[in-house]
């Protein structure tokens, strides 16, 4: 299915397993690229690589309490604008 959002950026919350893994999964098959958060790094930094290959989409993975102003404005550095949010 094409939802026309191709090369836009996503901020996924609580990604790197779950419902918050398959949000980033489905809009990086969409060709969204993501920046994905939860606090498990190691994990999320694991789910970040293999979007990324699978899927051909830029990742950034930004591990940490995204209710924190540090992590949440490492999350909006990490990409040129955040088109869709999911939390």
């Amino acid at each position: 299915m094409d939802l026309g959002i191709k090369g836009r950026w996503a901020l996924v919350c609580a990604s790197s397993k779950g419902l918050g893994l398959g949000c980033a999964a489905s809009l990086a098959a969409e060709g969204v690229n993501l920046v994905m958060n939860a606090r498990s790094e190691p994990l999320l930094n694991e789910e970040a690589k293999r979007l990324a290959a699978e899927y051909g989409v830029t990742v950034h993975a930004v591990a940490g309490d995204i209710t924190t102003e540090a992590i949440r404005q490492k999350a909006l550095a990490a990409a040129p604008q955040i088109d869709i949010l999911i939390n």
